[in-house]
């Protein structure tokens, strides 16, 4: 794997009320991620950009919801979220330490 393709792997932090809550409970942390990543490329991209350990990756496939604009009828585009389990005594703090 190489450095330029991890970092094109996580696309963004999901901050959501169920994300938190689990990130509070037990060691995971919510990320949307390249539909063509793998684990071990989403493992290897958190513990390069935020210099952690990774002890499990889980991932998911969220379908697009269908929406109306009108009396037209559009999808929005399916997308992959990572539930990141990290070592004990590793965390990662997007709030900026506020």
């Amino acid at each position: 794997m190489n450095n330029e393709r991890l970092m094109k792997v996580l696309l963004a932090p999901i901050l959501s009320e169920k994300s938190t809550r689990i990130t509070e409970a037990s060691r995971h942390v919510a990320f949307r991620v390249a539909t063509d990543a793998t684990k071990r490329e989403i493992a290897g991209a958190v513990e390069l950009l935020f210099s952690v350990k990774v002890d499990a990756v889980q991932v998911l496939n969220v379908k697009g919801k269908q929406k109306r604009v009108g009396q037209r009828l559009g999808r929005r585009q399916d997308w992959r979220k990572a539930y990141v389990h990290l070592q004990p005594g590793h965390d990662i703090d997007f709030g900026g330490g506020a």
